[in-house]
């Protein structure tokens, strides 16, 4: 009875939470701007290339990315850069891009002294809202002392890439969100192979919370060797985000309807919310294929999340086989906040999961 009225305490937080973040004034919502126009439809073909038919040959390796580096900070046991490298995106992307975001910013927490062969580095992607490197640096610095090595990627459309028009992180279109999965997807698999090819990493694993582990879940599904696949409160799709948890209370539903009304396209509003799910629905992770080595994929879901339903992370652990599900007690939001413990100790075991790169 107590874990009951426990959890739903942490429901009720998310609601709380969600209320105050997308039902207020206080930020406009998302997708104020409409559906995108031709960005969409540029996006929509362009989502097809990333599967299994086309990704075998003509997508790998992916464009090698050369940081240039400032060191912020040291230490005798560790070393803090920051780099910045022009996002490595087809020109046809990258022209669809925002200016602001054309460039792509890391910060890598590295242990000193330690070959990188005998090193692991895990790439930590945003989640909704997150600008900084801050937070994700606080999660991956205490494993440091285990030689794994942190790289945060500033998501385009966030932090120092955002367009000059955008209010916090409510994207101004539908096709902002497709772009900015599609770039961070291409980036992430540029820096992966970086630091194979040019670091000599003997390991590497790929993490996000939220958002950040469908992007996660998706760069670990289209590597062409094993990494550790690490997704945290995390949906199988998009969909679920903004269709069925708490952000559609945050989305601009009549300004999506009066864009297709301008066309001469009359929708209901439940009929737009319907368009809104076949579109989202290129960000279906079952569709992408089965990593390489499921056993180093490991989901981290909350028991009473309000923003992500069981059943979403469930499909997806049904659809790679051999993939494990942990649950933490908690809500979407406590969770984020309580169980940095459960997620460092996932990316410890997902590394664990994997042979040393000598050995592949």
């Amino acid at each position: 009875m107590v874990s009951i009225k426990l959890g739903m305490l942490h429901y009720v937080i998310d609601h709380v939470y969600g209320a105050f973040m997308h039902r207020t004034k206080i930020t406009p919502p998302f997708f104020s701007r409409g559906w995108g126009g031709p960005n969409l439809e540029l996006l929509e073909r362009m989502v097809q290339r990333l599967f299994p038919l086309e990704v075998q040959g003509q997508n790998w390796p992916p464009p090698l990315v050369r940081p240039v580096w400032r060191t912020v900070w040291e230490t005798k046991t560790a070393t803090l850069r920051e780099g910045v490298f022009q996002t490595p995106c087809a020109d046809e992307l990258t022209a669809a891009l925002p200016p602001e975001s054309r460039t792509a910013r890391v910060a890598w927490l590295i242990p000193k002294n330690v070959p990188p062969q005998k090193m692991a580095c895990v790439v930590h992607l945003a989640g909704t809202g997150d600008h900084t490197y801050d937070r994700r640096l606080r999660l991956g610095g205490p494993l440091v002392k285990q030689n794994i090595a942190t790289m945060v990627l500033e998501s385009p459309f966030y932090g120092q890439r955002r367009p000059f028009l955008q209010r916090g992180a409510r994207l101004l279109c539908v096709s902002d969100l497709l772009l900015l999965g599609r770039a961070t997807i291409e980036e992430s698999r540029s820096l992966i192979h970086w630091l194979d090819t040019e670091e000599g990493f003997g390991k590497m694993g790929v993490c996000g919370l939220s958002m950040g582990g469908v992007h996660a879940s998706m760069v670990g599904s289209l590597h062409p060797t094993p990494v550790a696949t690490l997704p945290f409160l995390s949906p199988h799709s998009a969909v679920v985000a903004f269709c069925e948890g708490i952000l559609k209370y945050g989305t601009a539903w009549e300004a999506l309807r009066e864009e297709l009304a301008a066309q001469k396209i009359t929708m209901t509003l439940d009929e737009v919310r319907e368009r809104m799910r076949n579109v989202l629905s290129l960000t279906d992770v079952t569709r992408f294929p089965i990593p390489k080595n499921p056993d180093a994929v490991i989901f981290v879901a909350a028991t009473d999340d309000g923003y992500i339903p069981k059943h979403s992370v469930l499909e997806l652990q049904k659809a790679w086989p051999g993939s494990e599900v942990r649950w933490v007690t908690g809500g979407h939001v406590s969770s984020f906040l309580l169980h940095n413990d459960e997620f460092r100790r996932a990316i410890v075991d997902g590394l664990d999961r994997l042979d040393w790169k000598e050995s592949w």
